[in-house]
């Protein structure tokens, strides 16, 4: 079953640190075959506060832990306020 990140977050406040994190996951996502909403027009924020915004990830299977993660995301959260659900299914 595949497993999905949702990825709610602030404006990034921190650029250099936002740029860290894309260098360290893009490896990542890489191995882990994950893919990201990609599309033109970016999902609706309803009632969401401070978000301004927000990526999905799919991955083969929920299964996925790395490491490598961990440094990446010590950059992720420094470059924003952010929210990561994960959760497993099929979106069709």
């Amino acid at each position: 079953m595949k497993g999905y990140w949702l990825i709610v977050g602030t404006e990034i406040s921190d650029q250099e640190a936002q740029a860290e994190y894309s260098r360290l996951w893009k490896p990542i996502g890489e191995k882990y075959q994950a893919r990201t909403n990609t599309t033109k027009r970016p999902p609706m924020l309803v009632e969401a506060r401070d978000a301004k915004r927000m990526v999905l990830v799919e991955f083969p299977s929920l299964e996925i832990a790395d490491p490598a993660y961990e440094e990446a995301m010590r950059f992720a959260l420094k470059a924003s306020n952010r929210v990561l659900v994960m959760f497993e299914g099929e979106l069709g």
